[in-house]
Formats: structure tokens, sequence, C-alpha cells
């Protein structure tokens, strides 16, 4: 029995005694007893006893089985169940393998196994059955039979094991079938037997059925024929043979063949809703085979839809964890798609075939489809999303609408929001549920609507052999079947309007529900669609999401820390649930995480614990992938734009593209979700998107980037000031190039003055953005510049951060003149803020610097303040600049 526990019965025949032998261990194991205890006091063989547990023995004498109970000290009833099923086991005649090869060797005879102990019989005997009804050579028996050289008498040797094998398999009474027997050939011998007598030929035959039943198709029919294939097996081919049997290339063919039931067997068990009895087959198999990533994939998904998440994602951590130790690679696409379903609570869709169809109405033969994936364990927040998708289904007609889109960037929980909905909604939808995953956004290929139609037609009720092949006729047919239905519709992660159009039905009756990241306007515009627009979560919600993972205990004793970890994440549901399952796998705090979290690199630290692959950015890749070239360069730049959010013209710049064509890009990119649109015209990302495109930017290309950037803004913003402030001096801020006419670039004073209102927090941080990232000459020259319009409006504080920051960049420069207009633009803000000391510290430097750089007119803008700094009241009034 494998550390995983038991799984089907297996042996055919041998099932029977099976269940006896195990039955029997229990028994011995709950006493507390050895084999060789247990069989000394019942008077037998410690080998007897083991063949009997291994289920070897059909058919148990009754004495020996008195015996055995009383050894176990067995109850009355005990004791009665132990010897009905010791009698289990069929009659004389019926049909049963006597070659048994899939597990541990074994001979059958009549109700019992014949024991073959000489080791050369065995190898044989394992070789002939291996290779049937194919011939065994002279060359292979004798390697088979010696590992290290033959003797020189080997061919009269095999003569005369051939016909000791043949005394094995005659049978000890007469028989109703020929017994099997070995045949000599041109080249060797081979096994002369029917297909039935051999475990293998049974399971061939039946796998062999369950594929035709899956072609047809008739699920639960292939499901019966794959678990009776499957209870053939007792372990992997010739258990206990020799490596050269266990590793010959027939014996490696059949373990490929169980394991290939084995994933039909699990897929077809997902899609009945058994997916309970396809655990123990996985559990068993991935034992055997500890780096098959298909069979880990199934057992993930069986075990989720269990309700066994814990478990599940122990299953992939595991084998994640054996890859990398033992062959040095990631998991596969299959195995980390299975692990993203189960973290998005994305399981497997299945049919309900336990409901009974109305009986109002005529229906396809067969139960109605309830297609509907499980619905999450815990779903906080979205109330009002909940209360607006109510209206699908409002007893008020003019409120009521058929469909609706829900739409969000990548991580927001669209699907979520969709599939808690539904769930809590299913009894408006008495005709069933159909659910696809159109694979808009994922790395597999997108389905296409034909491909779509022909599975919900077959779910309808429409037999395989009837579905129409033109995509047209198939949708005719898709609106026959629904007209008069109550149905939900929901189309998960579309890709565009025109992959969802032909699955819209024309029913009344019928809602349909779509999940995309992109807007859609198309079905807004043309279909009449609702659209629902899914944003981050607000801080209360996302605190709620992060204690239905971690608990309501810790967030409340860790309150402030909670809503930093949260504020990381970006409100972003699929971070949240990231940040709040690592918290509980490592057992930290809040705080510790939050801390750990925090950081330029937030997203290589957000993943699952232990992954090397974050699946926040797992997410993200696969709607960046679907972009056009020049879309990704546009989502890439813009993680440059130094304050929250950018103009079109100023994303013209940052691209150096024409206006028009940046506004054709910025659409697009607000239509997947990538950009929001805040206000109308401004452009921005979400931190953790924005974090994510950073990671993309060359640095040569962020370089030529940001420097067309900043000499834009420096251009505006010298016009708006020349225009609004004529009188102010202007350092040595032109030397970059000649002044630019304000005329040309604003209207007028009011233009120009609602341009740096608007641009004022990205100015302010365009200067320290270019005065840390190596652009020290605009640096300064831009702080000199925004100075006149950040005093004049009072904002002394961000003025102040602009001169320390064009200081700086002024000294990288070794510009004295800008060092010291900068130190004249400190004190003034100094001044302001009452700081007469260090007002007139900064005027000493400056007026230092101004002589150094035999700048005259700084010099005496320096001595003037600093006479009035002195006046005998005490007061530092700073003049205004000439």
């Amino acid at each position: 029995m494998s550390e995983w526990g038991g799984g089907l019965p297996r042996g055919g025949g041998a099932a029977e005694s099976g269940e006896f032998g195990t039955t029997l261990q229990l028994f011995r194991r709950r006493a507390g007893l050895s084999q060789e205890v247990a069989a000394s006091r019942a008077g037998i063989s410690t080998r007897a006893l083991r063949d009997i547990e291994r289920g070897r023995v059909q058919r148990p004498q009754t004495r020996t089985l008195q015996r055995l109970a009383e050894a176990l000290q067995l109850t009355r009833g005990e004791r009665a169940d132990l010897l009905a099923v010791g009698r289990t086991a069929p009659p004389r005649g019926v049909s049963r393998p006597r070659l048994l090869i899939l597990g541990p060797l074994s001979l059958q005879r009549g109700d019992g196994s014949v024991s073959v102990t000489s080791p050369m019989l065995r190898r044989l005997l394992g070789l002939l059955v291996l290779k049937y009804p194919e011939s065994s050579t002279q060359q292979e028996i004798t390697d088979v039979l010696w590992l290290s050289g033959p003797p020189s008498s080997h061919q009269s040797l095999i003569h005369t094991y051939v016909s000791q094998l043949r005394q094995l398999l005659e049978p000890g009474d007469l028989p109703t079938v020929p017994p099997p027997t070995v045949a000599r050939t041109p080249t060797g011998y081979v096994l002369k037997a029917s297909r039935g007598q051999i475990d293998l030929g049974h399971f061939d035959e039946q796998l062999t059925q369950a594929k035709r039943l899956r072609r047809v198709p008739d699920p639960g029919a292939a499901y019966a024929a794959l678990t009776q294939a499957l209870q053939w097996w007792r372990g992997p081919v010739l258990a206990d043979a020799d490596p050269v049997l266990r590793q010959h290339p027939a014996a490696v063919a059949a373990n490929e063949r169980r394991v290939e039931a084995a994933l039909l067997h699990a897929d077809t068990a997902l899609l009945l809703r058994r997916h309970e009895e396809a655990v123990p087959v996985l559990r068993d198999l991935v034992n055997t085979e500890p780096l098959h990533e298909g069979l880990h994939a199934r057992l993930i998904l069986s075990l989720a839809s269990c309700g066994e998440q814990a478990a599940a994602l122990q299953v992939f951590s595991r084998l994640r964890d054996r890859l990398d130790e033992e062959l040095g690679i990631a998991p596969s696409a299959e195995l980390r798609d299975a692990h993203m379903r189960v973290l998005r609570q994305q399981l497997p869709t299945a049919q309900r075939l336990d409901a009974p169809a109305p009986a109002d109405r005529a229906v396809p033969a067969g139960p109605p489809p309830a297609q509907l994936p499980a619905r999450t364990g815990s779903y906080v927040g979205r109330g009002r999303q909940m209360r607006e998708l109510d209206d699908l289904v409002s007893p008020d007609p003019a409120r009521r609408s058929q469909l609706v889109v829900v739409v969000g960037p990548p991580g927001v929980g669209k699907t979520a929001l969709a599939k808690h909905w539904a769930h809590t909604r299913r009894e408006h939808f008495g005709d069933g549920q159909l659910f696809v995953d159109l694979r808009g956004h994922s790395p597999l290929p997108t389905l296409r609507p034909s491909d779509v139609l022909a599975q919900f037609l077959r779910a309808l009720g429409t037999p395989a052999d009837q579905v129409p092949a033109d995509e047209d006729e198939a949708a005719a047919l898709y609106r026959t079947l629904l007209a008069g239905r109550q149905m939900l519709i929901m189309l998960d992660n579309a890709r565009d309007a025109e992959q969802v159009r032909p699955l819209i039905p024309g029913a009344q009756g019928c809602v349909v529900m779509i999940t995309s990241r992109s807007q859609l306007a198309g079905l807004v515009a043309s279909d009449g669609a609702r659209r629902l627009a899914l944003d981050v979560l607000d801080p209360d919600e996302a605190c709620q999401l992060l204690s239905s993972i971690v608990g309501a205990c810790r967030v409340s004793a860790e309150q402030e820390a909670a809503r930093r970890l949260v504020q990381v994440c970006g409100g972003l549901p699929l971070a949240i649930r990231i940040a709040g399952a690592n918290v509980v796998a490592r057992n930290a705090g809040i705080a510790d995480y939050g801390a750990e979290l925090a950081g330029s690199d937030v997203l290589s630290r957000l993943c699952v614990e232990g992954d090397r692959r974050s699946t926040v950015r797992a997410a993200f890749d696969l709607s960046y992938r679907a972009l056009p070239v020049a879309g990704q360069r546009m989502f890439r730049l813009l993680s440059l734009m130094p304050g929250q959010d950018v103009t079109v013209p100023g994303a013209a710049a940052l691209v150096d593209s024409t206006s028009a064509g940046t506004a054709g890009l910025l659409v697009s990119l607000t239509d997947a979700h990538l950009v929001q649109e805040r206000v109308p015209g401004r452009f921005g990302l979400h931190d953790l998107l924005r974090s994510y495109a950073r990671e993309l930017v060359g640095r040569d290309e962020a370089h030529a980037a940001q420097q067309r950037l900043y000499d834009w803004y420096l251009y505006h913003t010298d016009a708006a000031v020349r225009l609004l402030y004529p009188s102010e001096p202007a350092s040595d801020r032109s030397e970059a190039g000649s002044a630019p006419s304000a005329a040309l670039v604003f209207s007028g004073h009011g233009q120009a003055a609602q341009w740096l209102a608007a641009e004022r927090e990205n100015l302010s941080s365009a200067v320290l953005q270019a005065s840390g990232a190596g652009f020290p000459g605009v640096a300064w020259r831009l702080a000199e510049s925004l100075h006149s319009h950040l005093s004049a409006g009072k904002y002394t504080g961000d003025c102040l951060k602009v001169a320390t920051a064009g200081l700086f960049a002024a000294v990288a420069d070794g510009r004295l003149q800008a060092q010291a207009a900068a130190q004249l633009r400190r004190a003034e803000c100094r001044s302001a803020m009452a700081h007469d000391a260090q007002a007139v510290e900064l005027l000493g430097s400056a007026l230092e610097l101004a002589r150094q750089a035999d700048w005259s007119d700084g010099q005496e803008l320096a001595l003037r303040r600093l006479t009035a700094a002195h006046r005998g009241d005490g007061t530092v009034v700073l003049p205004p600049a000439p």
C-alpha cells in the first residue's frame, strides 16, 4: 500500500482476495502483531500469511480463517465478517486471467495461486507474458536469464526451463478453456494463450473500449470502462522482477498505458463531478511516477475540487522542488496552469448528472447543464457591483438586461465576482448554466466560437454526430435550443467582441455574463450590453479580503500593518490573496511580511512562497504579450513618467511620436485595462502595473525617452513662465538652447496658467527624478524655471524640495551660477516658513557662490536681502526679485 493510501480494488478476480487480505491486515495491525507472531499463533507459516494479505490466495481454507480469527482475538461479528469476505472468490469455471504481471508476477490455477519459486522460471515466465503475443528470441531469453553472461550449456538449460514452465502452466483439473503453454518458434519461444488469460490483455481491451466511448461521446460508459481497466493493476509491471524485466521496453510501454488510462480516468471523473474517485488512483500513481507533471496537475485539480486546497498546493510545492533538485527545470505550463487555477478558484467545470429536467417544457434527453466552476470558500466586498448584477434578474423589466460585460485589469477579480454572483443567483436559471473559458488572455490557444458552440450544443443534448460543422448553422441551432429557456451563459476571459457575438442567444429568458480584460465597447455600442468596470479594492474591502485569508483576529491585532500591506499590493485582489497566503504559510506577522514586501522590487517578492515565478507577474504577462509591438513600447515607456499621469502630448514626447498616433495607442492600452484614463485626457498606471512595466524597459531606451520628456517639460515650462512672469530674472537656464516663443506654445495667459496648474505635481516630480537619474542639466534648469509659479502659488513645501533638488543637480553639473540661484530660492522658501536663521545662512552661501561665478546680479540680490535681514527690528524681510 502506498503512503497515499488505498486506491481502486485491483486484479479482477484477485480483487476479492485482495479485499480479504486488506481486511485481515487491518485486523492484524489493530492487534499490534507482526506477520511472524500472528502466523505463529495461528499455526501457519509466515509466508502463507503474507500471501493471504497480498491477495495471492483467492479462497483461504475455513480452518485457516478460524485460526487467524482466534489469533487476532476478533469478536464474533468481526469473525463472521472475515469468514464472509474470505468466501467471496468466484466459483470454479468463471473466466479469470491465469497470468498476472500488472504488479508482482502471479500464476493462478483454479481458486488459488501457483508458487513459482525458481528465479529462472520467474524470469522466463515474466518475459514470455510481457512479450505476448510476440515471440522471444533465444538471445533475448539468454540475456534475461543470465545477467552476468550465460554458461556454455545455456541452450540445454533453456530447454529444461521451458519444460518445467509447461508443467507449471498445466491445469490442475479439467479446463474449460485451453490452458496457456509455451511453443517453439524458429527463433525462440512464444506464449500460447488467449488474451483473456492475461491481466494485461484485459486491461488493454478495456482501455481501447474506453477510448472508443469517449469519442462517441459517452463519458459515463467511458468512465466505467476506465475504472474496470485500472482495477487490474496491483502495482508497476512485474514489480517484484529483476530490473532487466521491469525496464524492458514492453514493460515501460505497459506502464505508460497505465498512466494514459489514469489521465483519462481523472479527466472523465472531473467532467462527471466524481473528482473524489480520481484522487486515490492519482495518489497511488504519483508515487510510482514521482516526476510526471500531468498526473500531478490532475491530482492538484482533483484535490482542490474536493475542498482540499492546502493539500493541492502542497502537491505542487513538492513536485516543483523535486523538479528543481533532480532535473534543474521549472514546472511545465500544464502544472503552472493547474496551480494558478487553484489559487484563483477556477476549478474544473462539471456537468451535473443528478438534476431532473424541468417538466414544463420539452428539452433534449439528459440533465440540464450545470457547468459553473466551484465557488470560492468566502467572498468579501464588491457589494455595489453585486447589486448592479442583480439587475440581470430584476422583476422590473425596465431594469432587467440580458447581457453584461465585467471588465477590468488582470488580477482585479472579474471571474471571482462573476462566479460568486452566478452561484448565489443560480435559482433564477432553472434550465441550467453554461460556462467556458475562452482563453482570450491565456498561454493556451484562444478558443474559436465554433469550438465553443460545439461544446455547448453537446451539453444541451445534441448528439455529437448532429453538431453542424458550419459556424452559422451551429449558432442557429444553439439559439433554437435556448429559445424559451431560462439559462445563464458565462463566457469567461473573452478576447474581443467578435469572439463572443456568435455565443449570445436571442432568447429573452437567457442571461449572458462576459468577463474580459478588454473594454468590449463594441458590445455596449451595438449589442446593448451593460458594462461593469472593476477597479482595485478600497482599503476597507482590501483589509476584509486579507482577513478572510489570514484570519480576522490577526488583522485586528495589526490593523495599521494590514492597511500598509494592502496598500503595497495596490488593492489588487490577486496580489492580496498571494500576500495573505504567504503570511499564513510562513506563520509570520503582517508587519514583518509587509516590511519584507516593501521596496522597489515588489513584484519579485509578491509571489507564492517558494515559487520563483510570480503569479501576479504571470497575469500581467498575458496582457502585455497580447499587445502589438507599438503598444508594448508605449506601455513600457509610460512607466518612466515622473508623476501619476501624463497627457497625450507628454506621452507623444516620451515615445517620440505624433499626438494622433500616441492617442490611438493610449486608447488601445486603456481598452486592455493596462492604462487608466483617470480624468479626461490624462493617463496613468496602476502601481503594480507600473512596477511591472518598469522592469521591461531597457537602459538605453529609458535614457532616451526620459531625455525627450524632460526636454518637453522644460520647453513648455519656460514658455509659460516667460508669459506669466516676464520680469523674473532668467539666471542662466536658457543655455540649454534658444528660449521658446510663448506665443507658439500657448494661446494666452489663461492657457499657460492652466497648463502649469495641471502639470505642477508632474513638473515637481520631474525635477526630483531628473536630479537623481543622471540628468543634472535639465533638472536645475527646470527647477529654476518652475520656482516663480510655485512661489506665487504659495506651494512653499514643493518649492523648497524643487530648489534643493535643483541645487544638487547644479553641483553635479558644475554650474556655480545655478548653485547660487538655487541657494537664493531656498533662502526665500525658508524666509516664507519663518526659518530666519537658516534663510540668512543660505543667503551667505548664495553670495559666496555668486562671487565665485562672477554673477553680479546674483551678488547684488544676495546683498540686498542680507541687508534687509539685519534690520534693527530683528525681522527678516526679503524683497522680491527686481
